[in-house]
């Protein structure tokens, strides 16, 4: 039988682990994805909010802090009253762009195959499998 990767490519730090860990929660993906194709690259923190239905304020606002301290974002502070904040994506942030819109095609194409899962769960959509 062909080995088709050595046990040294699945060590803890090795890419895909990295990038699994990046993504270990679906709205640092989603951040970048709507930032990007809705928000040319930077958005106010309520512009996210709204954009992002089921999101909450604490967990959008821990997900961001999170971004700008792994270099994916930045945050800017305007000096108003009170204080606007935007977060806009980085050069870094910018270059996951491209496999997170690859795979929400490849989702968006192949939403029936997602509808066959079984809900998991922490799933909040409960599916059940088909049977035929």
């Amino acid at each position: 039988m062909e080995r088709l990767s050595d046990d040294h490519e699945w060590r803890e730090d090795c890419a895909p682990r990295r990038i699994l860990e990046i993504f270990h929660t679906k709205w640092t993906s989603m951040i970048l994805h709507v930032l990007h194709s809705r928000h040319g690259g930077g958005a106010r923190t309520g512009v996210l909010h709204r954009s992002l239905p089921g999101v909450s304020k604490k967990m959008l606002t821990q997900t961001l802090r999170e971004m700008e301290a792994s270099g994916l974002v930045t945050r800017h502070v305007e000096g108003t009253i009170p204080p606007a904040v935007e977060y806009r994506l980085t050069p870094l942030g910018t270059r996951f762009i491209e496999p997170i819109e690859l795979l929400y095609g490849w989702s968006r194409e192949n939403a029936d195959a997602l509808d066959q899962l079984v809900g998991r769960a922490t799933s909040r959509r409960q599916g059940k499998a088909v049977t035929g």
